[in-house]
């Protein structure tokens, strides 16, 4: 099994056929990200997944009228259950944990063909509302997926000398 032709086809996509989702594919997307790593494995995360178009459109327009955000058939919220768990190394683990799982999200999604774009750009209060996410949990990125319709150039990206040491910085 090899995961690098899906990392490498990955792009940010901002237009989306209307065609929707297979219920078979957005649960195997979810499952991907219910299977991420987590700190002392505590899967302290909620995935809400958005079909209904007056949902999305709400979303839309808490994400500051982006309109791709509404064009997508499927949004999902990555949601926190515990902002105050903190790891040895005194971070808190849900910004850890939740980019595990979106990015298990996002990797499934490509394999099933899909495309997808990370969204932070958003009044979290307002989504939190849209969404009745209870007062403790947070509302840390928005993932739209769907069918692309658009194909984006790949994203320069630094060398692996760039950004890799061994043994020191």
């Amino acid at each position: 099994m090899e995961i690098l032709p899906e990392i490498l086809q990955r792009r940010s996509v901002r237009a989306y056929t209307s065609q929707p989702l297979d219920k078979d594919q957005v649960e195997r997307i979810i499952e991907a990200g219910r299977l991420a790593p987590s700190a002392k494995n505590r899967q302290e995360w909620r995935f809400i997944v958005m079909q209904k178009k007056e949902t999305r459109m709400k979303v839309m327009d808490a994400a500051f009228n982006q309109d791709y955000v509404g064009q997508a058939p499927v949004i999902i919220a990555v949601c926190t259950t515990n902002i105050d768990y903190r790891m040895p190394n005194g971070q808190p683990s849900y910004p850890v944990d939740l980019a595990f799982a979106a990015s298990h999200i996002v990797l499934q999604a490509v394999h099933e063909g899909l495309g997808t774009c990370c969204i932070t750009t958003f009044d979290e209060q307002e989504v939190r509302e849209i969404l009745t996410v209870p007062f403790s949990m947070r509302v840390v990125l928005l993932i739209l997926v769907g069918h692309a319709n658009e194909t984006p150039e790949p994203t320069p990206r630094k060398t692996l000398r760039q950004v890799a040491g061994k043994d020191h910085w």
